[in-house]
């Protein structure tokens, strides 16, 4: 077996992932994003548009220099009419700008997470046993956003919220590299799972957090940061007022690039057959329909 410079350099880029304090760069990588010095920030933002090619042209604020930190730029909202959402009222759509990494069926608890590697569906949703069967054979989709993308996270389908699980660990790359070498990535790496009921069944939409994001957070409960970085569940069924979001509808936001996984219930929902793994996506676009039976 011939091995080429690539396949070095990424097997180093793994190793370094185990080997530095991946919670104290992402909070030093926190402190540098939320810089008000201005030559700071903008060296950082106009840095980061060469680089990842970031068009501002969607940007509701186009001139770079008007975002107050990093952070702000790298959040920042799309002009009205960037992304218009499927109007189908059949259609699911994606709920970020990005890639997707995988899709498929949830078989016997396990997803799909690269080829030859897959991932428990109850270490994902922080070993929720009732809330993992809900999605017993149902379905899934990876979405990777990468540092050039739009990074809210929006609604696939209208539902009501029912809990939010803050779920502690690592906080590796999770780009495709890592993904097809790093066992149970997106089980292992610190997550926020958004449950909802929705008029076809049970939703999930997960917020998984990587390497340098300084923050998830949700439009319900802004920044997620329980203390020591405890197991935290939420119960939403009965707030003083329902947390119920249209589709489309903003949910939360990272603060750099990381992956949100929608999953939905047995013969809910069927993925476009125009789309497969390392598809491009963006905010709204239709990304899979109604099965039949929810017609």
């Amino acid at each position: 077996m011939v091995v080429t410079k690539t396949d070095i350099k990424q097997k180093l880029f793994i190793f370094l992932q185990y080997l530095v304090p991946q919670h104290l760069v992402s909070r030093i990588a926190g402190v540098l994003t939320q810089s008000r010095i201005p030559w700071l920030k903008s060296y950082l933002i106009n840095k980061a548009i060469k680089t990842f090619h970031v068009n501002m042209s969607e940007a509701a604020d186009p001139n770079p220099q008007n975002y107050p930190t990093f952070n702000a730029f790298f959040t920042r909202a799309l002009a009205d009419g960037a992304r218009p959402v499927d109007e189908a009222p059949s259609s699911v759509v994606s709920p970020a700008d990005g890639q997707i990494s995988q899709m498929g069926n949830i078989e016997q608890g396990q997803l799909l997470q690269a080829k030859g590697k897959s991932f428990s569906l109850n270490q994902l949703l922080g070993d929720d046993t009732a809330l993992t069967e809900a999605f017993s054979d149902g379905c899934f989709m990876t979405v990777y956003l990468s540092p050039k993308d739009y990074h809210r996270v929006h609604m696939p389908w209208a539902g009501t919220l029912q809990a939010m699980t803050y779920v502690p660990g690592a906080l590796f790359s999770v780009n495709q590299t890592t993904s097809e070498q790093v066992d149970g990535l997106f089980a292992r790496n610190e997550r926020v799972v958004c449950s909802f009921e929705t008029d076809i069944g049970p939703m999930v939409v997960i917020l998984v957090g990587a390497m340098i994001v300084g923050s998830i957070e949700t439009v319900w409960a802004g920044q997620i940061a329980p203390p020591k970085r405890q197991l935290t569940r939420v119960n939403y069924k009965q707030p003083p007022q329902p947390v119920t979001l249209e589709k489309g509808a903003e949910l939360g936001c990272f603060k750099m690039g990381s992956t949100a996984i929608v999953l939905f219930g047995k013969d809910a929902v069927q993925w476009d057959a125009n789309l497969d793994t390392l598809s491009d996506v963006q905010l709204g676009q239709k990304i899979g329909e109604l099965c039949s039976s929810q017609s």
